[in-house]
């Protein structure tokens, strides 16, 4: 995946794979294997795997494409590997989120619809427990209170491979004074959101996926994405050398 990739089209066949991997996802928790794809869809093993590789090439899928059985990372707002935030349905485990920010965006699928979504992450700085929990895409509860999300990577360098370091960088903190402990920590300096900023950064993802079949392919125009975030009222300084 890279940036300012040309606008392209998906296929029917890709656009069925986007859907029954989401909807399997938020069933089950877990990435569906290759074999759950072909039973479900049909579809033969080149036909899946190039149906990932335009989910990946159009920011909807991170695939292990150097893997023989194309492995999934991501789909957003689902991650296959331990994430900065555990997602609990009904007080068990159902999976992790993508990154802090698409915890927020995922109570808005509509599987989801009319449930709690219990969201356990953490400050990145301290380690110290962050509790939200969130219901048709509002925050029902935070604790503690004035929880923010700090992205520790300017949209320059997000995808310039694939989506993991971008979603690697945006963790919950405490509050300012932790996210500057956290820039010490990792030698990074980086912007603040509150959580209604997340929400508008998220709105336009979280309102069309699974919401709108026909979804097109995104890509990744940095300067606008700096943009938007100025307008949402966030302090890019620090994006801006």
């Amino acid at each position: 995946m890279a940036q300012n990739v040309p606008t392209f089209e998906y296929t029917e066949d890709q656009k069925r794979v986007r859907q029954f991997v989401f909807a399997f996802w938020a069933d089950e928790g877990r990435p569906p294997n290759l074999r759950d794809v072909h039973e479900a869809l049909d579809l033969n093993r080149r036909q899946i795997i190039d149906a990932y590789k335009a989910m990946d090439l159009g920011i909807i899928f991170t695939v292990d494409l150097d893997t023989q059985n194309a492995n999934l990372l991501k789909a957003p707002p689902f991650s296959a590997y331990p994430s900065q935030v555990a997602v609990f349905i009904d007080d068990r485990f159902h999976c992790y989120a993508g990154c802090a920010s698409e915890a927020v965006a995922m109570s808005n699928m509509p599987p989801f619809a009319g449930k709690e979504l219990r969201l356990e992450g953490w400050c990145a700085c301290c380690m110290a427990p962050i509790t939200l929990v969130s219901k048709d895409f509002e925050i029902q509860s935070e604790s503690p209170g004035g929880v923010l999300m700090h992205i520790s990577a300017s949209p320059h360098d997000w995808n310039n491979v694939s989506m993991v370091t971008m979603c690697d960088a945006m963790n919950f903190v405490l509050d300012a004074e932790h996210a500057e402990r956290y820039e010490r920590q990792v030698s990074r300096r980086g912007v603040l959101l509150d959580l209604g900023q997340v929400k508008k950064f998220v709105t336009y993802t979280a309102t069309q996926r699974m919401h709108d079949y026909h979804w097109p392919p995104q890509t990744m125009m940095p300067e606008v994405v700096i943009q938007l975030f100025e307008g949402y009222g966030v302090d890019c300084t620090n994006w801006r050398g």
